[in-house]
């Protein structure tokens, strides 16, 4: 059968696809031509009312699909449900991560751990976030096993650490984690704290590496508002900070300045390691809602208009129900239980950093 209209470009990525979700089948919205491997499809699989292009069986053929048609066993059938946030440069990105601090430091949890960024992406969780410190590059090595044959899927966070922040050390950092990743970009590429170096010399090592496309946009990480307002004018695509039930302290001051420039904010650690998971009010608040603690701590995060959050998950059952986090709606009342067990700063504290 024909479809009208006109085929995307062949080097679209399946995020530009615009996927949606009925009863578990992936559609398509609009005119689309992808790769099986994009559209998650085996070699020798037919898709009901889709024509294929170019070896239709084979590795890279090309699969033309029309306004409202369905293919089963999409791989990204839940991506489009994933609310976003735009950077400052426009591009949207999910308000919800994975996480991969502690990850690559115990062999035996590897297969796990590469089976949880799996999900993650199956899920539609494609903002991965990583740092050279995490296992000392190993969790950047993971990552890129992980992302094998998914690169295009994935948003890709990376850090340099302070003591490499000079100019020429953050371009070797960079390539390093480059190498590492298996990739040839970085979506955006952090300042993981404030060090020794200059910002302005950080800085000038991000335009660089941004110029020759080795990173798409830089930003920083456990910066407060003094050091933000530093950067005011620049080209720093978000802040990632400790943010929690329990470190509320941005809410005075840092989140209000971030907010007025329209800069999205990461949270790390949204459920403080772990510790949150026993407070008997998230308990109380996940039992209303058929939740868990960690999807109600996740969602109060993700209450802020322009605040992305990124959990650790090791498993992909964990991984799954983060993802959850984003069917929890709080109420009113539940935000005001949770004020009253967790009050928000009335003056300005220092930024706590994990």
């Amino acid at each position: 059968m024909g479809d009208p209209g006109l085929t995307l470009p062949p080097t679209i990525g399946w995020r530009d696809a615009l996927l949606t979700v009925r009863g578990g089948i992936t559609a398509i919205s609009s005119n689309a031509s992808l790769g099986r491997e994009q559209l998650g499809v085996a070699p020798g699989v037919v898709v009901p009312g889709c024509q294929t292009r170019g070896g239709a069986s084979g590795p890279g053929g090309r699969i033309r699909v029309g306004p409202g048609l369905v293919h089963p066993g999409g791989r990204h059938s839940r991506a489009m449900d994933i609310p976003t946030t735009p950077l400052p440069d426009g591009t949207p990105i999910p308000v919800l991560g994975a996480g991969t601090w502690g990850y690559a430091e115990d062999p035996g949890r590897r297969r796990d751990e590469i089976a949880s960024l799996h999900a993650a992406l199956d899920e539609g969780l494609t903002l991965v976030d990583t740092a050279e410190m995490y296992a000392d590059g190993g969790a950047q090595e993971l990552v890129g096993e992980a992302l094998d044959g998914r690169r295009d899927e994935a948003f890709v966070v990376d850090k340099v650490l302070p003591s490499d922040a000079s100019r020429r050390g953050t371009v070797e950092a960079c390539e390093r984690a480059l190498r590492r990743l298996r990739t040839d970009r970085i979506d955006l590429y952090l300042l993981h704290w404030r060090g020794r170096y200059p910002l302005s010399e950080t800085v000038e090592a991000f335009t660089e590496l941004v110029d020759t496309g080795r990173i798409r946009r830089w930003g920083v990480s456990n910066l407060d508002v003094d050091e933000m307002q530093q950067l005011a004018g620049t080209a720093v695509a978000t802040d990632q900070i400790l943010y929690n039930l329990t470190r509320r302290g941005p809410e005075f001051d840092l989140l209000p300045w971030a907010a007025e420039q329209g800069l999205p904010v990461m949270a790390y650690s949204p459920i403080e390691q772990g510790r949150l998971l026993g407070d008997p009010t998230l308990r109380e608040i996940a039992d209303r809602h058929g939740a868990t603690p960690a999807q109600v701590a996740i969602a109060w995060v993700l209450r802020r208009p322009g605040t992305i959050a990124i959990p650790k998950a090791s498993t992909p059952a964990r991984m799954a129900e983060n993802r959850g986090a984003l069917d929890v709606t709080l109420t009113d009342d539940d935000l005001a239980t949770l004020d009253a067990a967790f009050p928000p700063p009335d003056r300005k504290r220092r930024l706590e950093i994990l």
